[in-house]
């Protein structure tokens, strides 16, 4: 794959991020949250993959004290097992180990299987499970952490 970029996302990306937000989750987040994440949150910190010019995915982590919590990680469905996005989790895993990070956590839907399947394979452990934790169907999602 050629020209593939990972940089820091800025406001301009909203309505690109819109895109892989609609495609990628049934409750996807909206543009005012990505404004006040990049404008607002002090914590956050979101980077984006491009290829050849287009934002193709996403990642944003909240880094508080030393620790990392990944708030949503996503690539377009036809970009999808292409290795972005394990890419973008190691960009980010390492811009979150230079900002003071010393372990990482998120959740992921037990029934998302590829999701977990990565996060294994960066080291990831699951710790625990979060009941119900999604509202579109109150699926019960994993926690999983890494040190950084």
């Amino acid at each position: 794959m050629n020209d593939v970029r990972f940089r820091y996302m800025t406001v301009e990306d909203v309505e690109q991020i819109m895109v892989v937000e609609h495609q990628s989750f049934t409750l996807p987040w909206t543009k005012e949250s990505f404004y006040y994440e990049l404008m607002e949150n002090k914590f956050a910190t979101y980077i984006v993959v491009e290829v050849e010019g287009q934002v193709v995915g996403y990642c944003g982590v909240w880094v508080v004290i030393d620790e990392s919590h990944i708030t949503n990680i996503a690539i377009l469905p036809e970009f999808r097992g292409m290795g972005l996005g394990e890419s973008l989790l190691r960009n980010v895993m390492f811009v979150s180990k230079r900002m003071g990070g010393k372990t990482m956590t998120l959740e992921v839907r037990v029934s998302n299987k590829a999701a977990q399947s990565l996060y294994k394979k960066l080291g990831f452990k699951q710790v625990g499970v979060r009941k119900n934790y999604y509202s579109d169907n109150q699926e019960d999602a994993f926690i999983m952490w890494v040190s950084l």
